[in-house]
């Protein structure tokens, strides 16, 4: 290596190339391959020329010298997203079409003087916009105090100037520089991309990265010889997550001790680089498209409507700035005004339910997509899995379940004086503590052979007996079997014979299939006639059997899989690790695996060829972050509303990517960042509460889409008619804001109405097309009825003349109020409304009280400001026949739109 720090700096540096949104995994992918390359360098280099290159000495950096680096490359930290200034969250509230709408309706009324108008709308605004902000300000607040939670420091090795002795002690991880010499042991956090300098016994757990279920072996360069020997090292240029000397930011030391030189902080390591390429502005999810194209359809009605209604009103009426007023009327009556406030009252109750099962929504939209949701994609390690070695078996050579082989594998783990790797904890871990107690009063240890990486075994010496010593072996198979002479069948010990060995060699390789890690387990007596072995001793072995070893499913895995899947959603796995553990931990939970593609093929396919793929896969195994979030896309090019459950740093592209991103609070802070949901305890069946609360939150708002758009379709067709052939205005701009005011009132209660179980079983798309259908279809059902009611105030009633508008005003005013009330209930269920579905106690008693109060409003001292008046007695049959006449024609109409489209809401 020539390059020096500086250097190492200056070419990570320069412009950053800008992404399209949503496609920064193209850049990550770029990213994280150049930083892997450099950090393979790193590896290969001798330790020697890495500390050379770093400036580094073997006695640590001076406190001066980590001053000037800290000052030159900066905190030890990545790039992540902040939360925004409050003041700016709020702003941000205001970014929606219809309220945008509602502020420029607001304006004219303000220009107009129209207090009542521009009163009613700006309250509407504000409710809706304080509402969604508040819930979503304190979500992130929530999500912030998970991260404070957790501070981290790391050993160094440094000296107050040149000539001092070097000390040990705590710094903050951000405040390690390059060149730092770190100080490793078991629970340890890997602070940043290090090189190792020396090591012993070291296991690291990379899951957080790879997927990687198991601990891999990480060794200094001696190491690295012997491992290369065997075949095992992989050449420079590969990942550097396999590479052996190198130990990356984010993974975390499982057993083992190590000293290591810092090659790069914050930005600048693997996980830096991966995170500083995920921070910006999120892709648009099925939410975001939805409300969209919904939006859209609504104000494209608006655009037709209201100019036809002032040109009619303003030609037959010859007052254009009366025309003008009422037109801006029923653009506002046109408006789904509560929209935003309905929206977001649903969302923040679903929260609130969310909440009580210990789950965070840090983004309300996410809860929708969870009911649209038809894909859920998933890690394996941490999410399906327990992120937990247990031994799952104990095999004799013929695969059998042998106790013997459990107590001479309990023995070796046991008695080792060296640090304990997971494999060895689970094997005792294993064992009663009885068994446990009395091995301990049964044998006597004498010596141990300890693990190296040359020989991929340790052994142990025990006397049982006076004048016998006994010799358990346990390590990689290979290496075991190779020092056996015999194997143990029915308590006797025969000779290993070639085929012996290689039907033993298949019982291994047939566990390794399922999934499992294997170590073999061996033993020789010998006369206890000294009490200092060595390696030379490991031979002439007796093959006893095998241990196998399971990061196990989670208990909830396998039910909450199948429960999604009877509510329409495809779980899919998407896991780093490899092909046969990916297989075995799908099979455990359910899953029929089939064919399994491995990441290394993604790359070769178009985007074409991934979504065919995608669409059949079940499982995908050795699969990198780059091509997660590809998978993830291509799933979604397919018309799917795509879930991704992870924890880990290798997640975080997936996870933001997704339509909704699921983590867990013991997650890396990068994938709680790029999370939409985080759960805090990891219990998957809230998964399948979460998708029927999306589902009902999605349609308690659908409802409310439908409702109004049809409604106030129906009104304004009644208006153009009513314009036609009256000389007076069928409506005063006052009483459509009232109506329309009233009417909002009392669907504020939808958020806490039931849904039919029919609607909760299957996923729910916006589907704006089904919009337009479902406003000419329905709509202008409330403007027969509107009309009939037009012809009694005319002629039943004589209210046909410009001094008789009044009351043909309060008459139209209670119809159409009472008419569009009545319409949430026959709209809210495609069954028999009050017979076979009945709305829940709020939206009853709030649609029942503002039935009450249109009828009294007329009657009431409001009237003369109101400019209604009293109706006579006779009025109030016809209403009824009218109201029920709607009601049956809109149920026959119900069940024939039914019939012929297969859908409702």
């Amino acid at each position: 290596m020539s390059k020096t720090v500086e250097e190492l700096e200056r070419a990570r540096s320069g412009p950053r190339r800008s992404v399209r949104k949503g496609r920064k995994t193209d850049a990550l992918g770029a990213a994280t391959a150049k930083i892997g390359s450099e950090l393979m360098a790193a590896g290969s280099a001798s330790p020697t020329d890495i500390l050379r290159d770093l400036g580094a000495s073997p006695r640590g950096l001076t406190e001066h010298d980590a001053s000037g680096r800290l000052d030159r490359y900066g905190h030890n930290t990545v790039d992540h997203d902040r939360p925004p200034h409050p003041l700016l969250q709020l702003a941000a509230t205001f970014k929606n079409p219809f309220i945008l709408i509602l502020i420029c309706l607001d304006a004219v009324f303000f220009l107009t003087d129209d207090t009542q108008g521009m009163i009613t709308l700006t309250a509407m605004v504000l409710i809706s916009v304080f509402l969604r902000f508040w819930q979503e300000f304190r979500s992130t607040k929530a999500a912030e105090a998970l991260k404070a939670m957790v501070t981290t420091t790391a050993t160094v090795v440094r000296r107050a100037d040149a000539d001092a002795d070097p000390v040990e002690r705590e710094v903050p991880t951000e405040d390690l520089v390059p060149g730092d010499l770190v100080r490793l042991a078991a629970g340890d956090m890997i602070p940043a991309d290090c090189r190792l300098l020396s090591s012993k016994d070291l296991h690291v757990s990379q899951a957080v990265l790879s997927g990687e279920s198991l601990p891999v072996e990480k060794y200094d360069t001696l190491g690295a010889v012997a491992h290369k020997a065997a075949g095992g090292r992989p050449e420079a240029g590969a990942d550097p997550l396999e590479s052996a000397t190198l130990c990356l930011m984010g993974t975390s030391v499982v057993s083992g001790s190590a000293t290591a030189v810092v090659a790069t902080t914050g930005s600048r390591t693997y996980f830096g680089s991966m995170a500083k390429n995920l921070v910006g502005t999120r892709p648009e999810t099925s939410f975001d498209r939805g409300v969209r194209s919904v939006s859209w359809v609504l104000i494209r009605f608006m655009l037709i409507m209201v100019p036809v209604v002032l040109a009619i009103n303003g030609l037959t009426k010859g007052d254009w700035f009366e025309a003008f007023l009422f037109s801006v009327s029923v653009a506002v009556g046109l408006t789904p005004e509560m929209l935003p406030v309905i929206v977001t009252a649903n969302l923040a109750r679903g929260a609130v339910v969310m909440s009580k099962r210990k789950v965070i929504v840090k983004r309300l939209n996410s809860i929708q997509n969870f009911g649209a949701m038809d894909v859920l994609c998933t890690d394996k390690t941490g999410t399906l899995t327990e992120d937990r070695i247990v031994l799952e078996r104990h095999l004799d050579p013929l695969g059998r379940p042998d106790d013997e082989v459990l107590e001479y594998a309990y023995l070796n783990s046991s008695f080792q004086t060296g640090l304990k790797n997971l494999l060895d904890r689970a094997v005792i871990d294993h064992v009663s503590e009885g068994d446990q107690l009395l091995a301990a009063a049964r044998f006597t240890k004498v010596d141990e052979i300890p693990f190296d990486f040359a020989r991929r075994r340790m052994s142990v010496i025990l006397q049982r007996e006076q004048d016998t010593h006994v010799l358990i072996t346990k390590g990689a198979v290979d290496e075991v079997l190779h020092a056996c002479v015999h194997v143990r069948e029915g308590g006797r010990d025969i000779v290993l014979t070639d085929a012996a060995r290689e039907r033993a060699r298949r019982v291994a390789e047939d566990q390794n299939r399922q999934g499992l890690r294997v170590l073999a387990v061996a033993t020789r007596t010998l006369p206890a006639q000294r009490t200092e072995y060595s390696v030379a001793d490991e031979s002439d072995l007796s093959l006893v059997g095998f241990v196998a070893f399971l990061d196990p499913p989670k208990a909830t895995a396998a039910s909450a899989i199948a429960a999604l899947g009877e509510n329409g959603v495809t779980v899919k796995v998407i896991t780093g690790d490899s092909e046969l553990v990916a297989r075995k931990v799908a099979t455990e939970v359910g899953l029929h695996a089939g064919e399994i593609p491995l990441g290394h093929s993604l790359d070769a396919l178009d985007d074409d060829e991934l979504r065919e793929l995608a669409e059949k896969t079940t499982v995908f195994a050795k699969v990198n972050p780059v091509q997660k979030a590809r998978i993830i896309r291509a799933l979604q090019s397919g018309d799917h509303t795509v879930g991704y459950l992870g924890d880990g740093i290798n997640d975080a592209a997936a996870l933001r990517d997704a339509d909704v991103g699921i983590s867990v609070d013991t997650a890396a802070d990068i994938s709680k960042e790029s999370a939409d949901i985080i759960l805090l305890e990891k219990d998957l069946t809230v998964l399948e509460q979460g998708v029927i609360e999306g589902r009902r939150t999605f349609g308690n708002i659908t409802k409310y889409i439908k409702m109004t758009a049809s409604s106030n379709f129906g009104n304004v067709f009644s208006v153009l008619v009513a314009s036609v052939f009256l000389p007076f205005l069928p409506m005063l701009a006052v009483h459509l804001l009232v109506q329309n005011l009233c009417y909002d009132i009392s669907q504020l209660s939808i958020p806490w109405d039931k849904m039919d179980k029919e609607y909760l079983k299957k996923p729910r798309k916006w589907d704006a097309s089904d919009l337009s259908r479902f406003m000419l279809y329905i709509g202008p059902i409330s403007s027969i009825f509107d009309i009939t009611t037009f012809c009694a105030m005319w002629w039943l009633f004589s209210a046909n003349t410009i001094g008789e508008q009044s009351l043909f005003q309060s008459g139209w005013f209670i119809e159409g109020l009472l008419s569009q009330t009545l319409i949430v209930h026959m709209i809210r269920t495609r069954k028999i409304p009050f017979i076979q579905s009945r709305a829940a106690t709020p939206v009853l008693l709030l649609t029942g009280a503002i039935m009450a109060i249109g009828i009294y409003l007329p009657f009431s001292p409001l009237a003369a400001t109101l400019r209604l008046q009293s109706l006579p007695w006779t009025y109030f049959p016809l209403l009824i026949v009218t109201l029920l006449g709607y009601c049956a024609l809109t149920q026959f109409l119900k069940t024939r739109y039914i019939k012929r489209f297969g859908t409702w809401l």
